[in-house]
């Protein structure tokens, strides 16, 4: 299913949302929201790889049916198959297999369809890793940024929390956020997701990260979309 587009109320939510829950504790929370996490081109070229060499297979267990089938359309009538014509035909099958395949998976549902489950979580993964390293990960006094990212097109999310919170919680412990993010996307309602999430991130946060006196907001608050 297509997710629809953020609007501008969506965003704003996010990130009332977010200025809410840091009112209740020294902790920042930072939201981070990707089309897709990885292009998966490597994952395409493989499976055009595999038809290309499955086209050879096939090719290689019934020769006699597929030289004759191509003599009949290239008026080929009585003509000797050389080895050389041989290797033409089978290079020329493999190469328009190949790029049939590509370009098949320029359509991104099919392309993101093919690639494995485990894939796709390791992609989301490394993205969240590498937008918390940029976005979140010491960029607060006390270390206390937690991020929440989410994948559109993978429908996957990420929660990662900075040394000081990470310290004091398990990573089980962001469970129900995730639980409360995904429900909603899951049914196309992003925003109402994301807002969902960071009440909870924000009640693990205030329960084990009290307000300061002199807190300061070292993160802003709105959605970051890449």
């Amino acid at each position: 299913m297509a997710l629809p587009p953020l609007t501008d109320t969506d965003r704003a939510a996010i990130a009332a949302a977010v200025t809410q829950a840091e009112t209740h504790s020294s902790g920042e929370i930072v939201t981070v929201l990707s089309p897709i996490a990885d292009g998966y081109w490597d994952v395409a070229l493989a499976w055009s790889a595999f038809v290309a060499l499955l086209a050879l297979a096939v090719l290689d267990m019934a020769p006699a049916f597929y030289l004759g089938l191509v003599d009949r359309v290239l008026g080929r009538w009585g003509e000797v198959w050389t080895p050389r014509d041989v290797l033409s035909l089978a290079l020329t099958v493999a190469t328009l297999k190949f790029a049939g395949m590509v370009l098949l998976q320029m359509w991104q549902p099919l392309r993101l369809w093919l690639v494995p489950s485990a894939i796709k979580a390791a992609r989301v993964q490394a993205r969240a890793v590498t937008a918390f390293k940029l976005g979140a990960e010491q960029r607060s006094a006390g270390r206390t940024g937690v991020l929440v990212y989410l994948s559109l097109a993978e429908h996957r999310a990420v929660i990662l929390a900075d040394a000081a919170i990470a310290s004091k919680v398990s990573p089980d412990v962001w469970g129900d956020a995730m639980h409360a993010l995904l429900g909603p996307i899951r049914q196309g309602r992003v925003a109402d997701g994301m807002v969902a999430a960071i009440g909870k991130v924000g009640t693990v946060l205030a329960e084990h990260l009290p307000p300061r006196a002199a807190a300061t907001n070292d993160i802003p608050d709105r959605l970051i979309e890449v």
